[in-house]
C-alpha cells in the first residue's frame, strides 16, 4: 500500500495500516473465507476435481498452501488454534476434519450434528483440540482426538438459535433466541467447561405484529473495552424530526458472570444509515458509509447521566479516515519494458460498500481494484496519538493542581 498523501497529514485521526494482507478476490473460481480466531483468510479454488487452498494472515510463518479432494462446495473452513487440525464444513449436517501434524493427511474424519432436523449454523475452535457446533437447536461441544481421528462429546445445550456472535480472544459466545431475536444467551468456554451466563433481553424500539426477527446479527458486536466485555447494539430509527429524518445510537450492555448484562452506556449519533464499528485501543470508532466519516467515542468520559445510563457524544469532531493512493493494473494487456503488467496510481475508496468489518480493528475489502482481496488494520494516526497525549498531560496537570490544593487544605486543618 502506498503511503498516505502528504497533504492529508495532520488532518485525520484514524488510518488504515500500511501493510495489508492481499489475496485473489472473490470470483466464480475462487471462494474466500475469513477465520476470526486465527485472523486468516482462506482462498479455495477447485480445479480438476482438486481443491487448492491458500491460508494466509498477518503472520507469514503461518501461511499454508495445500491440495484436497473436492467433495462439494465449502461453507466454512478453519484451522485449530495450533494449526494441527483443519475443520471443513460442506453441508448443514456435518463437519469434516483433516490432520496437519506433518503435512496434509489423506484420511478425513467427520462429525455429524445431533438430530435429524438440526442444521449447523457454524463452528468455532475453542482450544487446540476443542470445538463448538452452533446449530439451530443449540450447542454441541466436542473434544477432537486427532490420533484416533474421532470426536468426543463434552456437553450440549438445547436452545432455539437464530444466529451467533463469537469473540475468540475471550472464548465468549452469544446466541440469539426467541421470535424477535432479542433474547441473548452468553456462554463462556474455559478449561473444557461450558459456562452459561444469565440471559438478558435487548430493548427494542418497536415490536412488530405479527412478530418477526427484529435484531439481526449485523447490528450486534461483542468487544473488550477497558478490560471489560460489552455487547454493542446498533439501534436504527431512534429519533425522527419533522422532516422524517431518523438518527441512530449504539447501546452498550456490560456482561457479568453472575447476573444479567446491564445497560450502561449509549453512544448518540446525529445521523441514520449504514454503520460499522471497530474498537481501537478502547476507543469505539463508528464508520458511516454514506457520510464517509468516523465518529470516535470514549466511554470513560462522563456524559449525560440518565437513570444510571451514561449518554455520550463523539469526543472529537467526526472526520474521515486518512486517504491514500494505491497501484492497480492499468489494463489486462498493458505491459512495461520489462514485460510486467503496467500499473496506475488511483485514490483508494474509503468506506466502500465492499468492506467487511471484523473485531476489533479489521477491515476486509473484497473487491480492491477488482484484483485483490485485502485485509487492513485500522490504527491511530500521529494526530490522534498527539491529541490523546495532550489530553493526558492536561489531565495530569489538573490532577496535580487538585493534589497540591488538597495537601495545602489538609495541612491547614492540622496547623
Amino acid at each position: 500500500m502506498a503511503a498516505p498523501m502528504e497533504e492529508s497529514q495532520g488532518k485525520y485521526y484514524v488510518q488504515l495500516s500500511k501493510k495489508p494482507v492481499k489475496f485473489d478476490s472473490v470470483s466464480r473460481f475462487n471462494n474466500v473465507f475469513f477465520d476470526e480466531t486465527n485472523k486468516q483468510v482462506f482462498c479455495v479454488q477447485i480445479k480438476n476435481n482438486q481443491m487448492h487452498v491458500i491460508a494466509k494472515g498477518p503472520d507469514e510463518k503461518k501461511k499454508n498452501e495445500f491440495h484436497m479432494d473436492s467433495k462439494g462446495d465449502v461453507l466454512s473452513i478453519k484451522f485449530s488454534k495450533d494449526y494441527n487440525v483443519l475443520g471443513v464444513q460442506r453441508s448443514p449436517k456435518s463437519v469434516e476434519f483433516i490432520n496437519f501434524h506433518e503435512g496434509c493427511d489423506v484420511l478425513e474424519y467427520s462429525q455429524s450434528c445431533k438430530g435429524k432436523t438440526t442444521r449447523i449454523l457454524g463452528f468455532c475452535w475453542v482450544d487446540q483440540s476443542e470445538i463448538i457446533f452452533i446449530t439451530d437447536h443449540g450447542l454441541e461441544y466436542y473434544q477432537v482426538i486427532p490420533d484416533k481421528r474421532t470426536l468426543k462429546s463434552i456437553k450440549t445445550h438445547a436452545a432455539n438459535v437464530n444466529w451467533f456472535v463469537w469473540l475468540p480472544a475471550y472464548s465468549m459466545l452469544l446466541l440469539s433466541s426467541g421470535p424477535l431475536g432479542n433474547t441473548i444467551y452468553p456462554f463462556l468456554f474455559k478449561q473444557s467447561s461450558m459456562i452459561k451466563i444469565p440471559k438478558f433481553e435487548v430493548e427494542l424500539l418497536h415490536i412488530p405484529k405479527p412478530m418477526k426477527l427484529c435484531l439481526p446479527e449485523r447490528d450486534v458486536i461483542m468487544a473488550n473495552i477497558y478490560h471489560q466485555l460489552y455487547v454493542l447494539i446498533i439501534r436504527h430509527n431512534v429519533n425522527r424530526d419533522e422532516s422524517g429524518t431518523s438518527s441512530a445510537e449504539i447501546v452498550l450492555y456490560l456482561l457479568h458472570k453472575d447476573m444479567a448484562a446491564k445497560k450502561t452506556d449509549v453512544l448518540k449519533l446525529d445521523i441514520g444509515g449504514r454503520f460499522a464499528v471497530n474498537i481501537i485501543d478502547n476507543i469505539v470508532a463508528v464508520h458511516h458509509q454514506v457520510k464517509k466519516v468516523s465518529y470516535l467515542f470514549d466511554i470513560k468520559l462522563r456524559g449525560r447521566i440518565e437513570n444510571g445510563v451514561n449518554y455520550h457524544l463523539p469526543f472529537i469532531t467526526p472526520r474521515p479516515l486518512n486517504p491514500f493512493k494505491i497501484n492497480i493494473p492499468a489494463t489486462s494487456v498493458s505491459v512495461n519494458i520489462s514485460g510486467q503488467p503496467q500499473e496506475v496510481e488511483v485514490n483508494y475508496e474509503l468506506y466502500s460498500s465492499n468492506w467487511i468489518i471484523f473485531q476489533p480493528n479489521i477491515v476486509i475489502d473484497a473487491r480492491l481494484g477488482m484484483h485483490k482481496f485485502t485485509i487492513y488494520y485500522i490504527v491511530k494516526s500521529k494526530l490522534f496519538k498527539h491529541f490523546i497525549n495532550t489530553c493526558m498531560m492536561l489531565l495530569f496537570y489538573c490532577m496535580g493542581i487538585f493534589f497540591v490544593d488538597f495537601f495545602q487544605v489538609t495541612c491547614g486543618l492540622f496547623t
